[in-house]
């Protein structure tokens, strides 16, 4: 099962992190690993590119199963890094309301 929490700074939203796998299909056929990694990226593309925030990336590239991303204090009153980390909240919420058995959002970090 995949675990998502949110990352707040005060009521700032300011990153997130994925741990596990949603073992929902075989290898290559998993939907919900497909989605939340789509959502997962695109969010950073869109961090990076089109907010132009600096983001702090950790993730597992060898195992998988863990990914924590974070806006660097430079960042954190960026409008549109704030606007693009709440469509990646809504859309791993759309996700999770769809397959509860696969993914869960966890409480939120400060």
């Amino acid at each position: 099962m995949i675990k998502a929490s949110f990352i707040y700074k005060g009521n700032q939203l300011v990153g997130f992190e994925l741990k596990g796998h949603a073992e929902s299909g075989e290898y290559g056929q998993d939907i919900v690993c497909a989605a939340v990694s789509a959502l997962s990226i695109s969010t950073i593309n869109g961090l990076e590119q089109l907010a132009k925030a600096r983001v702090h990336v950790d993730a597992n590239e060898q195992d998988g199963g863990f990914m924590q991303v974070q806006l660097d204090d430079s960042a954190v009153n960026n409008e549109a890094a704030q606007l693009l980390l709440a469509n990646f909240k809504l859309g791993i919420s759309d996700v999770t309301t769809n397959y509860s058995d696969y993914i869960e959002i966890t409480k939120d970090k400060s």
